[in-house]
Order: C-alpha cells, then structure tokens, then sequence
C-alpha cells in the first residue's frame, strides 16, 4: 500500500506486554491529575477555529500571538493539516532518515514525492544543512524534520537548524519541525517558529505531559500560513472535540506542576538508562541530554526485529525494532513511562542480550 505506515500497525496491533519499553509518552495523567477536570467537562461551546482561551493559552506558552496558533487532532494531525495546506501532487518533500514513518506516509497521501537525507549516527545523528542541500530539488517545498530527533531522541543544533531556514528560504520552501517532544528536555522550550516565517513547528500536550488522551495539538507559523492551515482543517475533520480542548485549556493553566512531575520521573529514569548503557558492551548509542527515548544499535547485528519478537515473546518486554525508522541495525527504548516498569525492562533487556548473544548474531 503507497500510504501505508508500518510502525503506526505494529504499534496498534503488537500484543500488550509485561513491561513496554516502546511506548515514548511520559506516564499518561488521570483525570484527577488536572485540578478541576470533573467540574469543566462540558460537551458544547464555539470552537469552529480552535477554542479561542486554548489558542490563548498556546500562544502565551509559547510568546506568540493567537494568529499564529491553528490547532489540530494531536502532532499528527498538525503535520498533516500543515501537508495538506501547502503541497500539490507532484512536489518534494524532504524527510530525515532515520525517521517516523507517519511522516512519510501523509505527503505521499497528498501526492508529493518524498525525497531522504540522513542524520548520522556516526554524527551523533546531528542534521547537517549540507546534507540537506544536496537532497533539495527545484520541486521542493518543504523540508522535515523532528528535535529532538524520532528515534534518538537528539535536539538539533541551533546553528544548524538558522543554517536550514536560510537554504530553505533561498529556494522558496518551508521548514516543518516537529517538536513534540522538545518540552521533555528540561531546557527552555524555543520553538523553531521564532526563528521566522520559514519555520513551522508543530506539538502537543501528549509526549511530554502524559495528556495522549486529549490529542490537543498545535501548528506554530506565520498569521498568512496559519490562515491556510485553518481552511486544509475545513475539509480534513472540521473541529476539534469541544470537551478535549476546554480539558487542554485547564492543562496550559496547570502546566509548570505537569512539567514538575515529568521531570521528576523522567531524572530518575534517564539515570537508569545511563547505567544500563554503561555496562551493555554490546550496544552503541548516542544518549540524548534529556528526552523520553534513545535510539541502540546491537553490533554485529543487521536487523533487530527477531531480537525484539523474541523479548517480547519469552520475557514480555517491548521495545520498537530500528527497521521502523529504516534503520533496522537499532532498536527504541521509551522511559518516560512507571520508573518500575523501566527498571523490570531494562533488567528483562540485559537479560535477552546476556543470554541469547548468539542466537541475537545468528
């Protein structure tokens, strides 16, 4: 199938194991986890544009203005939404390898070609301008990519990433950046769309608060382009739910104690992952400052994928084979979820590594 995403079912069909390492959320947030949740659940109210105290408040987080915010159905939905309002059949797209293959499949739906460029390991997956200048066409009109880095979890330089928007604005193209997890890094969260009108960055309250359920998404960008991402929603589902948007509006309000409780599991587990490398010869990786997944490569191995079958089937632990993100030598650990379930699947990893070597190199 020519719009078919891979990862996206095996992630939606692969079976619920013991200890999953291949989410890349933080812990998903209860209800009770947003103050006065219960008591704002209403299922009616003027969101035909996005819920104007929801755009309010993205714009505030962010130091924008409300013309430069469209909403959408999660970061998915805003990169699609971003697709659709300015690609024609035909056109080039630049995508990042490794990568998410979501990304891929929606400019493809829409009838663009997609052209790759790589980020490195041996580069410590960082983006380089001149790998993306060698991979531009004149049809391009867009170039993507994701910071911190789906799989590795690797923020791209700020140099690099002034040095892209100038190549794409010489040629007349955009720059989509997809920073769903850029909020997870414990740093300040600068999104690429400051840099200037080249620049679209995309997000949500999913990886980096635990909020999947709200699937409250955003675009970033110029008034002029946001305007068009508005109208590409008219005939993709119209409106976002009226009671997710008013949840997401009590989340913005409430978002230094959501950042607090991310950071606090995420510290604790990041530690956990260090030591774990540590004494794991037989993996390289490039371990992020901070995000919610890291990016292995199993030495002396192609492909990861009868590994990762085999951990899940004899030690119910999940990971996410590399041959999703085209690299099929790596392997996705997510630890942003229960530091319990980190510990046991990182414990059930060393394990499957330890005593399957050869059966893993075979």
């Amino acid at each position: 199938m020519r719009f078919h995403a891979p990862y996206m079912e095996w992630a939606k069909k692969r079976p619920v194991p013991r200890f999953d390492l291949a989410g890349s959320n933080i812990l998903g947030c209860s209800i009770d986890d947003i103050d006065g949740a219960r008591e704002a659940l209403e299922l009616s109210g003027e969101n035909d544009n996005g819920y104007a105290p929801l755009i309010d408040a993205i714009a505030d987080r962010y130091g924008v203005t409300s013309h430069n915010v469209t909403t959408a159905n999660g970061t998915s939905g805003a990169n699609f939404q971003v697709y659709a309002a300015l690609l024609e059949s035909g056109d080039d797209v630049l995508v990042e390898t490794p990568g998410y293959d979501p990304l891929l499949g929606a400019p493809r739906l829409l009838g663009a070609n997609v052209v790759r460029f790589e980020r490195r390991f041996e580069e410590r997956f960082a983006l380089d301008p001149d790998r993306v200048a060698n991979a531009i066409t004149p049809r391009t009109r867009l170039i993507v990519i994701t910071s911190p880095h789906n799989p590795t979890g690797v923020a791209v330089d700020r140099a690099a990433l002034e040095a892209l928007g100038r190549l794409a604005e010489s040629r007349g193209a955009h720059v989509l950046v997809d920073e769903v997890y850029l909020d997870a890094t414990n740093e300040a969260a600068r999104p690429a769309a400051l840099l200037g009108d080249t620049f679209i960055s995309t997000s949500s309250l999913t990886k980096s608060y635990g909020l999947a359920g709200l699937r409250c998404g955003w675009a970033l960008s110029s008034p002029a382009l946001a305007e068009r991402i508005r109208r590409a929603r008219d005939v993709i589902d119209g409106t976002g739910s009226i009671a997710a948007e008013r949840l997401a509006t009590l989340a913005f309000a409430q978002l230094p104690r959501l950042t607090s409780r991310a950071t606090t599991l995420l510290d604790t587990n990041i530690a956990l992952v260090r030591q774990f490398f540590e004494a794991r010869p037989e993996l390289d990786v490039v371990l992020p400052r901070a995000c919610t997944v890291v990016f292995p490569r199993l030495r002396g191995v192609n492909d990861t994928s009868a590994f990762a079958e085999r951990l899940l089937a004899e030690r119910g632990t999940a990971i996410v084979p590399g041959r999703f993100f085209d690299a099929p030598s790596h392997f996705r650990i997510g630890f942003g979820t229960r530091t319990a379930v980190v510990e046991a699947g990182l414990r059930e990893l060393a394990a499957a590594l330890a005593s399957e070597g050869s059966a893993v190199r075979g």
